[in-house]
């Protein structure tokens, strides 16, 4: 998957907090698209995002989830500001191992104190077949712009 965009000046705002994000970047990630309250992240499986079992861990998948959930919250606030996670819930519905994962995140309410937003997370096996693994609904703070 490539990134692409329909708002580009929206997309290099988003790119440029996400290139800031040390474990995204560690972890493989990738910024697919960027549009006005939706985000979509991928990240490939490898050793760097799996628990003892193989499978892709929670822990990768949640931190995806939130990474889309905030940064298509971040679409809804000024420029000068950015945003942080007060608090997230995840369910984790299947476990899967190889191929790649697809976390969206889209803005279900935009107020000027928070921003609720939800993420699903989809496993591509590369062979065509798509099957959500998580679910993410979490609240987000607006927040003043650090760099």
């Amino acid at each position: 998957m490539t990134a692409t965009s329909a708002h580009p000046e929206l997309f290099k705002r988003v790119e440029a907090s996400f290139l800031r994000q040390g474990m995204m970047l560690q972890l493989g990630a990738r910024l697919v698209s960027v549009e006005p309250g939706v985000c979509v992240i991928a990240l490939p499986y490898s050793d760097r995002v799996t628990q003892q079992q193989g499978g892709f861990h929670g822990g990768a998948m949640g931190a995806l989830a939130d990474i889309a959930g905030g940064y298509a919250a971040m679409t809804t606030v000024p420029e000068d500001s950015e945003v942080t996670t007060a608090e997230y819930k995840v369910n984790f519905l299947a476990a899967f191992q190889g191929g790649e994962l697809t976390a969206t995140g889209r803005v279900i309410k935009a107020g000027r104190r928070i921003i609720v937003t939800s993420a699903e997370v989809v496993h591509d096996d590369g062979k065509g077949k798509q099957t959500t693994c998580a679910v993410m609904q979490q609240t987000i703070v607006p927040v003043a712009k650090s760099y």
